[in-house]
């Protein structure tokens, strides 16, 4: 019976999972040097728009600026609200556009740091079964988000793809419902690091069918089901810490 309760617990052990998810994003997190960003400011080029992050003690204002011939229209998201300035002049702004606009410009500046962002309190952790994509090792965590602090984009599902070895972020899927919905996928480009940091240039995908099982897209994208649509590239990154 000893022998029996040995070998039990020998199995229980080695089917537990070498790290959590937390574990794996806190890792991911340090190999990209990103912790280093939450007391700084970061500024980049992104399809003709610039923006800037400023991050201090668990503060941020989040910044765009666009241009349009005579125009300069800026957008200012902090911690507790959103501001527009058309020619250096404060707009009045519906809910429904403030809510627009404020989440036009998180979403850039969310994945222009990924995966910084994943510890935010809002954030649900799962760690997925692990899988292998174009011959390397990877963990598979998804990412859901609570109601209170998710935003009104709260019931989007993200999956994040971390390589075994290193811990570094080579894929995103997520799943959203704004405008009709739909499912992206995105791979690496490029990689590029400033003072250290690693930031990321994306391939964006969607799936040639609609009707596809989301947690399965990594075997889509093996398979070549998947049409690429866009890239996100960053530009003229400057870091600035404190």
């Amino acid at each position: 019976m000893r022998y029996l309760y040995i070998l039990l617990l020998l199995l229980v052990v080695s089917c537990k999972p070498k790290f959590t998810a937390q574990e794996i994003i806190d890792k991911s997190i340090d190999y990209a040097k990103l912790n280093e960003i939450e007391n700084a400011t970061i500024s980049f080029n992104f399809r003709k728009n610039n923006y800037k992050a400023t991050r201090k003690n668990g503060t941020f204002e989040l910044v765009r600026v666009i241009h349009n011939d005579s125009t300069k229209i800026q957008d200012i998201l902090s911690n507790d609200s959103f501001k527009r300035f058309v020619n250096d002049r404060l707009v009045e702004l519906t809910e429904k556009d403030k809510n627009r606009y404020s989440n036009s410009v998180n979403s850039v500046h969310y994945f222009s740091v990924l995966p910084l962002g994943l510890n935010d309190k809002a954030v649900q952790k799962k760690l997925l079964e692990s899988v292998v994509i174009k011959g390397k090792e990877y963990y598979k965590v998804r990412i859901t988000f609570t109601e209170e602090g998710g935003g009104e984009d709260f019931d989007d599902v993200f999956i994040y793809w971390f390589a075994k070895d290193n811990f570094q972020l080579d894929y995103v899927a997520y799943k959203y419902h704004t405008n009709g919905g739909g499912v992206r996928f995105r791979d690496v480009k490029q990689e590029k690091i400033v003072d250290g940091i690693r930031f990321v240039d994306y391939n964006n995908y969607k799936p040639l069918d609609t009707d596809i099982d989301f947690y399965a897209i990594d075997s889509l994208y093996e398979e070549g089901s998947l049409k690429k649509l866009s890239e996100i590239v960053l530009e003229d990154i400057h870091v600035s810490a404190f």
